[in-house]
C-alpha cells in the first residue's frame, strides 16, 4: 500500500516524505510539477517508490491504475503564491484538483489530509474555524476557503477521514526554492549572512518597531501534526495549525541572529544591543502595504486540541535555532 504525497518536491511535502522515510516507510508516490526543476533537490536524500506528474496523476486515478493500492493521501500540492493574479489557474490548481482528489478518496474510502491556510481569515482579528471570521483577501485565500466550505457541506456524507490543516506562518528546512515566498526566518538568515544585519519594518498599525506579531510555526511541528492524523484515521476536522502563540518579528530576528552568532563563536545579544549595534535595522513601513498587511495572527488551537492533538509546539527561539543549525549544515 502506498502513501501519496502531493507537492512532494515542495517545502512541506518534501519534509513529509523525509519524515515518512525516518519511520521506515518508502512506499511513497510523489506527485508534483517539476517545471521549476530545482525542486528535485528536496527529494535527493529521500526514498520514494514512484514519481508522477500532477497532471498525469488524476488521469491515472480515473483510469483505476491505483485502485486498492493507496493507504492515504497527504495533499500538500498547491500554488501558494499569494500575489498570483490568475484566478482561473489558482482555482483549477488549488480548488478543482483538490476536489478531484477528495472525490476519489471518498469513493475508495481513503484518508485524505490536506493543506488549507490561515489566509482564509483575511484581515480578521479572530482566528477561529467559524464562517463569520473567514473573509479571504486574495484568490489564493479564496481557493483554500472554498475547498474548506465543500468539506463542511459534505461533512455528514464522508466515508473516510478528512483533515484540513490551516497553516499559519510556517518556516524551516527545504524551503529555499520558494524564493520571495520563503519564510521571513529564511530571509533573515540570508540578510545576516550577506550584510551582517537584519531589516524589519518600523512601527505600524499601532505596533512598535518590529513588534508586529505572527504565529510562526516550525516545519517540524507541521510534519508532526500531519503524521499524528495519519496515525489516527478516526480523527477528522478542518483545524488551525499554528502554535497558538503570537511572537514578534523582533523575537524572530533575535533568535535568528543569535543562532548565527553561535555558529560564529560569538555570544548572544539582547534586542537592545542588536539595535544599538545596527545588526537589527528598522526600515519605513511600505505605503503599498498599508491596510493590506497582517500585523497580528494567532491561531486558536482549541479545536485541534479537542480533536486529539496534545503535543507542545516549538517556540520561535527553539525552532529558529534548530533551523539555522540545519542551514549551516547545508553550506
Amino acid at each position: 500500500m502506498y502513501i501519496v504525497v502531493t507537492g512532494a518536491a515542495g517545502f512541506i511535502g518534501s519534509n513529509l516524505v523525509k519524515a515518512l522515510n525516518a519511520r521506515g516507510s518508502s512506499d511513497i508516490i510523489a506527485v508534483d510539477n517539476l517545471k521549476k526543476g530545482d525542486k528535485f533537490k528536496n527529494l535527493v536524500d529521500c526514498e520514494i517508490s514512484h514519481y508522477v506528474d500532477k497532471a498525469d496523476f488524476i488521469e491515472q486515478l480515473d483510469a483505476g491504475d491505483f485502485d486498492g493500492e493507496i493507504q492515504a493521501v497527504l495533499h500538500q500540492g498547491a500554488c501558494s503564491d499569494t500575489m498570483e493574479l490568475d484566478g482561473q489557474y489558482m482555482m483549477d490548481n488549488n480548488y478543482q484538483y483538490s476536489l478531484a482528489l477528495l472525490d476519489y478518496c471518498q469513493i475508495e474510502e481513503i484518508p485524505f489530509i490536506y493543506a488549507s491556510s490561515a489566509s482564509v481569515y483575511g484581515a480578521g482579528k479572530v482566528f477561529k474555524e467559524s464562517r463569520e471570521f473567514e473573509a479571504p483577501l486574495n484568490v489564493y485565500g479564496y481557493s483554500k476557503f472554498l475547498f474548506d466550505q465543500i468539506i463542511r457541506r459534505r461533512w455528514e456524507e464522508l466515508t473516510a477521514q478528512v483533515v484540513g490543516l490551516r497553516y499559519f506562518n510556517v518556516y524551516g528546512q527545504r524551503e529555499a526554492h520558494k524564493d520571495r515566498m520563503a519564510s521571513v526566518a529564511y530571509h533573515h538568515f540570508n540578510q545576516y549572512r550577506e550584510h551582517g544585519k537584519v531589516k524589519l519594518f518600523a512601527g505600524s498599525d499601532g505596533y512598535g518597531d518590529g513588534e508586529q506579531r505572527r504565529d510562526f510555526i516550525s516545519i517540524e511541528d507541521v510534519v508532526r501534526v500531519n503524521l499524528h492524523f495519519l496515525d489516527h484515521p478516526k480523527q477528522s476536522g478542518v483545524v488551525n495549525l499554528g502554535t497558538g502563540r503570537a511572537q514578534s518579528f523582533n523575537e524572530l530576528a533575535v533568535a535568528n541572529v543569535n543562532a548565527c552568532r553561535r555558529h560564529e563563536g560569538k555570544p548572544p545579544l539582547s534586542l537592545a544591543d542588536l539595535v544599538a549595534q545596527g545588526i537589527i535595522e528598522y526600515i519605513p513601513f511600505p505605503p503599498a502595504l498599508v491596510g493590506k498587511y497582517q500585523s497580528y495572527t494567532e491561531a486558536d488551537i482549541t479545536k485541534l486540541r479537542a480533536i486529539g492533538y496534545d503535543h507542545s509546539f516549538l517556540t520561535v527561539e527553539e525552532g529558529v535555532s534548530r533551523y539555522i543549525d540545519w542551514l549551516y549544515e547545508q553550506r
